[in-house]
């Protein structure tokens, strides 16, 4: 008898240990599968994310459409209208700041070879070293015969940028249409998938839209502030187009990387060259002071109140993702520094066996 339970517990035990190793086993290639998901989906982050950005924000649009129209139909007709409301400007504001940077750049390189930048000095004796000084030590003539090269090649790398943009725009409309159309589908298989419960996987979701929500409405209102500032003091200073250039450069400000300081330090440097110091002056101190202040003080402070997020996180979000992310950083940092919290607070009430988990 005593023979027999000991076989019996030897038999449990490599019971025991086969199951955990086939379970080891299990986990191991679902990890292996869903890294390689993971990298070969890498590629596709950028588009996803705007995909989903936009979404987020047409949602409520889109279900007006829907009550009409079949789903495919709507969906579509739907990407139609975001396409008309948010490429088409942007597409005409681009090409006009293009033709005004390349008659700027033109305006530059013909006021160089003419001298002009000396009689400039000589109209200022306390200024004359300065002259002498850069005719000594800088050859302006062949400086300023390379510049349309250098020129030429910052045009083609923008237009091969410009070109890798494109597709991600229309990869992130297509998939924008089944984001649409097959919404309910997704939420479905995602809340079936999650390891987390029902409810805590509705305040995730919840979770992201609120961040999407304030990331967007905030950059908006930065770039609107922005855009105003830039175009009051263009007026002011008696630039031609002034609500034009604030539009160019509240959009501007919105670009990760570019910002509004793409127009106002070019606008600063011509009216250095036309010996408008003063006012030069007026536009510098503007620009880095005021206009650059509402970039990295109230951008923060506005994204980071409407995540409940200090400011201090969410600056380290803003910044962080755009590294990490590149652009679609924007709304990736943000939206890693909202969850982070949200999660851990789910292992706390589970660890702490808190009733309300």
């Amino acid at each position: 008898m005593h023979e027999q339970l000991e076989a019996a517990a030897l038999v449990e035990q490599e019971q025991k240990f086969s199951f955990d190793v086939f379970a080891l086993a299990r986990l191991a290639v679902t990890l292996v599968f869903i890294v390689y998901a993971l990298l070969i989906s890498a590629p596709f982050l950028p588009a996803l994310t705007w995909a989903l950005v936009l979404a987020v924000l047409f949602i409520r649009p889109h279900r007006l459409l829907e009550r009409f129209l079949p789903r495919s139909i709507a969906a579509g007709l739907s990407i139609l209208i975001v396409g008309l409301l948010v490429v088409g400007p942007l597409l005409l504001v681009i090409e006009r700041f293009v033709s005004e940077a390349v008659t700027g750049v033109a305006y530059v390189q013909r006021a160089m070879q003419e001298g002009s930048w000396r009689t400039m000095l000589e109209a200022h004796p306390w200024l004359g070293g300065l002259q002498h000084w850069i005719e000594r030590r800088l050859d302006l003539q062949a400086i300023f015969s390379q510049l349309g090269a250098f020129i030429t090649n910052i045009a083609a790398n923008f237009l091969r940028a410009s070109t890798g943009q494109v597709v991600t725009t229309l990869l992130a409309f297509y998939l924008l249409f089944f984001f649409l159309r097959d919404r309910s589908a997704a939420l479905q298989t995602l809340a079936r998938l999650s390891p987390f419960s029902d409810f805590e996987t509705g305040r995730i979701i919840l979770r992201v839209r609120d961040t999407i929500h304030a990331i967007i409405f905030g950059t908006l209102a930065v770039a609107a502030l922005q855009g105003m500032l830039g175009g009051f003091m263009f007026w002011v200073l008696g630039f031609n187009s002034p609500v034009l250039w604030g539009l160019i450069m509240g959009l501007l400000s919105i670009v990760p990387v570019l910002g509004s300081f793409v127009v106002w330090i070019p606008a600063t440097i011509y009216l250095l060259m036309e010996d408008r110091w003063v006012e030069a002056l007026i536009l510098g101190l503007w620009g880095g002071v005021v206009i650059a202040s509402v970039d990295n003080l109230v951008r923060p402070l506005l994204i980071g109140d409407s995540l409940r997020l200090h400011t201090v996180p969410a600056f380290i979000a803003m910044l962080g993702g755009l590294q990490l992310f590149g652009a679609s950083g924007i709304v990736l940092g943000p939206i890693v520094m909202a969850l982070s919290p949200l999660l851990l607070d789910f292992w706390r009430r589970r660890v702490g066996h808190d009733p309300s988990a």
